[in-house]
């Protein structure tokens, strides 16, 4: 490769990865071009990018985009980086599906908020609940209270019409 292209590809990735925060990579060889493609097609509708890298021109461009701690996962092999959806949890966990269906997937690690987390660290990732499961989980614990506030004050109302009930049904059998 030329050392203009590789300028070219170096900037590039700059300006891809620039307002990428949090990314996953993975090694993807020995996967078949109609498998890779299936693959991609399924990603790209969770809105899951995947891009190939050459190591040596990633990592200057992490230095260049002011993440030093993401050159460690380009250092050997060929690599993929994966990206978008909700969150980096919905990359992993997608990831970690495929790993299943095509064995040959390796994960090498993951950046996730100025960190480098190793491939083990991606597998505990994606068990981690999502963006979404996390935010209903607060709006349950916000609307728990409530629920159990108007519980306390239905269920006095709710023993006294029962009561009131009875009561009229009494009255209109020895009226009848």
């Amino acid at each position: 490769m030329s050392y203009f292209v590789k300028g070219l590809v170096q900037e590039e990735y700059k300006q891809k990865f620039a307002d990428i925060s949090e990314f996953l990579v993975i090694d993807t060889t020995g996967i078949t071009g109609v498998d890779n493609n299936i693959m991609r097609g399924a990603l790209k509708n969770q809105g899951i990018r995947l891009t190939v890298v050459k190591n040596t021109l990633m990592r200057v461009a992490m230095k260049a985009t002011e993440k030093p701690t993401a050159t460690d996962l380009f250092t050997s092999g060929p690599c993929t980086v994966v990206y978008g959806g909700e969150s980096v949890v919905d990359v992993a966990k997608a990831i970690m599906d495929w790993s299943k269906k095509l064995k040959a997937i390796q994960l090498k690690g993951a950046y996730v908020e100025g960190t480098v987390v190793d491939g083990k660290g991606v597998e505990d990732l994606s068990k981690m609940p999502s963006r979404a499961e996390l935010q209903g989980r607060i709006v349950q614990l916000a609307q728990s209270p409530g629920a159990k506030i108007a519980g306390a004050i239905a269920g006095p109302g709710g023993v006294i019409a029962g009561c009131i009930k009875s009561l009229v049904e009494k009255l209109e059998k020895e009226a009848a």
